[in-house]
């Protein structure tokens, strides 16, 4: 599979999309307009080893519910994404076998070089 889940009105979605080579073949899902599911969440899961690599802690539902200061488990982790797509780390890149979520530069550079590999 070769998907990206993201959001359209998000310029550094957009940009970190735009790097990348070759995105042609992709599936883009806009989890604002067509939310995640559970069966994508537990794939995603599976490839990235947990929720909490999936969560966004810069959302802003995450201050604003005081969630910064609970100790959240696995399942709130899933939850949360599962209630509000803003509490997904995005973009999530999925390249086979091969999951790169986020957007700091070493997860963006990371799926461009293995994109170039191919």
């Amino acid at each position: 599979m070769r998907k990206i889940f993201y959001l359209k009105t998000c310029d550094t979605c957009k940009r970190i999309i735009k790097s990348l080579p070759n995105t042609k073949d992709f599936i883009f899902q806009d989890i604002k307009e067509e939310p995640i599911t559970v069966k994508q969440l537990e794939e995603l899961h599976h490839l990235s080893g947990n929720y909490e690599s999936l969560f966004s802690k810069r959302a802003k539902l995450y201050k604003e519910m005081g969630l910064k200061d609970e100790k959240l488990s696995e399942s709130d982790f899933k939850r949360y994404i599962l209630e509000h797509y803003t509490f997904l780390n995005r973009p999530v890149i999925v390249i086979d076998n091969a999951v790169f979520v986020g957007n700091s530069p070493k997860t963006v550079q990371a799926a461009i070089d293995f994109l170039a590999n191919e």
